[in-house]
This record gives structure tokens, C-alpha cells and sequence, in this order.
């Protein structure tokens, strides 16, 4: 299993723990927001490298 894969479980296990807690809008709000901020957060260079790689290059 890839990293990626794990990650991709990982973010949807979260979001079904939180759906029964805090309610479904606001877990996909959590599921979809931290990706954000974490893109957000990286310098502009960074941005651009990423958003210039395949996916295919993004699990090496």
C-alpha cells in the first residue's frame, strides 16, 4: 500500500469518527479544510513545484 493510500484512508477514517460527533457538514468541512491549510502553508516555490508534478510524481 502506498503512502498516498494511507493517507487517503486515514483523512476518510477521520471523517467518519467525526460525522456522528460533530455532525456531517462540519466533519467534511475538517476532511476538505486541512489539505487546504496545509497547501496554504507551504511557501510560494513550493506551490509551484507541486502544482507542476504529475500524480504520478507526487508518491515518490
Amino acid at each position: 500500500m502506498t503512502t498516498r493510500t494511507k493517507i487517503v484512508i486515514g483523512g476518510v477514517a477521520v471523517g467518519l469518527l467525526l460525522m456522528p460527533l460533530i455532525g456531517f457538514w462540519m466533519s467534511l468541512l475538517v476532511v476538505v479544510g486541512i489539505p487546504v491549510v496545509a497547501y496554504l502553508a507551504l511557501d510560494p516555490g513550493q506551490r509551484r513545484r507541486l502544482r507542476h508534478l504529475s500524480r504520478k510524481e507526487l508518491g515518490r
